[in-house]
């Protein structure tokens, strides 16, 4: 999955890897302060779209870039901070919807993510079968 953050006026979006497998100790506990969520409620509550949640996320990347950087300083609009699936994450959807979703509805999901997978930025770099990215 990847965060992505396009402030407004800015040419070009700056886009994370994010694998909440991958987040550093000091920086989850960190998140876990700032947001007071557990972090697998944490990781659940940023891909449902948790304002804070995001928030706290787009903090530890842009200090990690600009360690002077303060949670007080992390500002956005909602349009301009995004995740994204990478195609290996949208593929392992697909599989899924093909076994769990209505089938007066299965057509018409399966339609949207094969056009998601078709414009998904390709995560072959990364080591790995691709996993959902929350948490358990």
């Amino acid at each position: 999955m990847y965060l992505v953050y396009q402030p407004d006026g800015s040419d070009e979006p700056k886009r994370w890897n994010y694998n909440p497998r991958k987040i550093m100790s000091a920086e989850r506990e960190r998140i876990e302060k700032i947001t007071g969520r557990d972090w697998s409620d944490f990781t659940q509550a940023v891909v449902k779209g948790n304002s804070l949640c995001r928030r706290a996320l787009l903090f530890v990347f842009l200090k990690r870039e600009h360690p002077p950087t303060r949670f007080e300083d992390v500002d956005f609009a909602w349009e301009e901070l995004r995740l994204e699936h990478t195609r290996g994450e949208l593929l392992l959807i697909r599989e899924q919807v093909v076994d769990t979703a209505p089938a007066d509805q299965r057509e018409a999901i399966l339609a949207n993510l094969d056009q998601d997978i078709a414009e998904a930025e390709d995560d072959s770099a990364t080591e790995g079968k691709a996993q959902l990215p929350v948490v358990a």
